[in-house]
């Protein structure tokens, strides 16, 4: 990724992807917020994704500004006709194409919106949100799937049975995006995933926590370390320009026991 787009200003951050564009979904806080301050750290303008919540994205994307940055907060529900195209949309108007999609969005345990709402968001949205992206991405684009152990290991390591429906949406999401990889390698774009142990701060930790008591007492324990969101964000925007094969599963935190 080396090429900057011939339209895009070269003057604010600069950095290993200065020229560069990038949509970081479900970006308005916890890990999506953090890998987009370090995407535009690094020099990419950013489009900060957010489903109900514009006050948290501007107040993302004005902090990006102020550290010298370029991001545009942009609403889109994934879940709904046209979301993903804006986001792909927005990159384009406002950097002057796409070169980088992580997809952070993920949810399912949130209370009234539907019973399939984890499918519809972590599978198909996934790939909707991937079709538009590829589109639009040259030669040399990655896309990065953030996931987690207990999403990543559904089929052979069982998890919560709070979290088990999420957790086969997830994986569901990730197969499909695989299967995908065929035609991506043929459009010069690769496909990175990196898979999570829970990390500390997001809203399904909480939300697991508070479910059942005692659940991040004792993931800590089992694993020795849980990360922090601004430790797991700094993986995933790694992976954006690490030397890996497309397909790449990157482990963060204590998945040894699980492999």
């Amino acid at each position: 990724m080396n090429d900057q787009h011939p339209d895009t200003p070269t003057d604010g951050a600069a950095g290993p992807l200065a020229g560069k564009a990038a949509i970081v979904t479900g970006s308005s806080r916890g890990i999506g917020a953090e890998v987009a301050r370090l995407l535009a750290a690094q020099g990419a303008g950013v489009v900060v994704n957010y489903r109900q919540k514009a006050p948290r994205a501007t107040k993302v994307v004005a902090g990006i500004e102020a550290a010298g940055g370029r991001a545009v907060a942009v609403g889109a529900d994934l879940t709904a006709e046209g979301g993903a195209q804006a986001l792909v949309d927005a990159a384009k108007e406002n950097f002057g194409g796409l070169d980088i999609l992580v997809l952070n969005a993920s949810g399912g345990m949130e209370a009234g919106l539907g019973e399939d709402y984890a499918m519809r968001l972590n599978r198909d949205a996934q790939v909707t949100m991937l079709e538009a992206a590829a589109a639009a991405m040259p030669t040399g684009s990655r896309v990065v799937f953030v996931t987690s152990h207990q999403a990543h290991f559904i089929e052979s390591v069982p998890t919560m049975p709070e979290y088990e429906a999420v957790a086969r949406s997830k994986r569901a999401g990730e197969d499909a995006l695989r299967e995908r990889q065929p035609e991506l390698t043929g459009r010069g774009i690769s496909l990175v995933v990196v898979s999570g142990d829970m990390i500390e701060g997001t809203v399904t930790a909480t939300l697991l926590d508070r479910a059942r008591p005692g659940t991040l007492d004792e993931r800590r324990s089992d694993a020795g370390k849980l990360y922090s969101v601004e430790e797991f964000a700094v993986e995933v925007a790694r992976m954006v320009t690490a030397d890996v094969p497309t397909g790449h599963t990157e482990y963060v935190g204590g998945a040894d026991h699980m492999k």
